[in-house]
């Protein structure tokens, strides 16, 4: 959890919060978020999980297990919204995809265009 401690600070001052500031937000004290931070007392699942909505990162990446930094914060947006979103999430996924396959067929191409001009080389 040793690294868990100086994620911690890292995002804390990175949002230019004090301690007590950030204890106060996830309801425990301002000691009690200097052991978190100096990786003397691990917090809580619930503390864990407070912290991550205040900085809208998830409970994986505060425990080294993702990544990604910002999570997307949802919360409020009606079931058309939340339609919405998916829709244009979908849709971002499949540009993705298609730049992606575009840009290994012409990796493929230049790879075989390279063989080519060494086989012709050659003779």
């Amino acid at each position: 959890m040793s690294d868990f401690g100086e994620l911690l600070k890292k995002l804390r001052q990175g949002a230019n919060l004090t301690q007590k500031q950030l204890g106060d937000r996830i309801f425990v004290s301002e000691t009690m978020v200097s052991y978190y931070e100096h990786s003397r007392r691990p917090p809580s699942a619930d503390v864990l999980m407070q912290i991550a909505e205040v900085f809208h990162v998830s409970v994986d990446y505060l425990l080294g297990r993702e990544k990604k930094e910002q999570t997307l914060n949802l919360r409020g947006l009606s079931d058309k919204d939340m339609e919405f979103l998916q829709i244009v999430v979908l849709y971002l996924q499949e540009k993705n995809d298609e730049q992606d396959r575009k840009k290994k067929e012409e990796q493929d191409q230049k790879k075989n265009e390279e063989q080519d001009n060494d086989t012709t080389a050659n003779f």
